[in-house]
């Protein structure tokens, strides 16, 4: 399987943080989204951002910005829609979804989802630890993409809906400190995630 190209989903309203662009919230010597795009960039065979507003806020990172073609904030699937339809403009036949509020997630990400994905048709997988699915962090085809937009269009909003309706298999990632997934909702969680990187230097 070839590697996929990556999306970053940032659409988010960040209410719990007081709104604003959570993912430009500084920690240790950059920012979560910072430490997302180094994370996931030796995984993938190319990047794009999704999030909506004016995109020049997030120049310094150079990546193609993708903003939600569904309006109204509907969710993440929205910024999997967006990333779907640019990934098949480079011609790209899958993408991985990665949250950026998600400091320290699995470097191996991309190949435990892509082994899940052996034999599909169709390669949809979504993350999972013990706490549940992850269902920001996942390989999607963009050969779904039209079936996507219409599922959104008539109200789908929720992930596992649309991924259970398709098929989509799961990718186990064990328990480790931090969490896998641990991502930062609050000023506390983002205390919580500088302690976790100043632990590791």
């Amino acid at each position: 399987m070839n590697a996929p190209l990556g999306v970053i989903l940032a659409g988010g309203l960040a209410t719990r943080m007081g709104g604003g662009d959570k993912a430009l919230l500084p920690l240790g010597q950059g920012t979560l989204l910072s430490h997302v795009v180094d994370r996931l960039a030796p995984q993938v065979a190319g990047m794009a951002l999704n999030a909506n507003g004016d995109p020049e806020r997030f120049a310094a990172f150079g990546l193609p910005v993708l903003a939600d073609s569904i309006d109204g904030f509907v969710g993440p699937l929205a910024g999997v829609l967006a990333g779907m339809d640019w990934a098949v403009e480079q011609g790209a036949e899958t993408i991985v979804s990665a949250a950026a509020d998600t400091p320290f997630f699995p470097t191996d990400l991309v190949a435990r989802l892509q082994e899940a994905a052996v034999g599909m048709e169709n390669p949809l997988v979504l993350s999972r630890t013990e706490d549940g699915r992850q269902p920001t962090f996942g390989l999607w085809p963009v050969a779904l993409r039209d079936d996507l937009r219409a599922a959104l269009n008539g109200g789908l909003r929720k992930v596992v809906m649309w991924t259970d309706a398709h098929g989509g298999r799961e990718a186990m990632f064990p328990d480790a400190t931090p969490a896998p997934f641990f991502n930062v909702n609050t000023p506390e969680d983002l205390e919580l995630a500088q302690g976790y990187l100043e632990g590791a230097a």
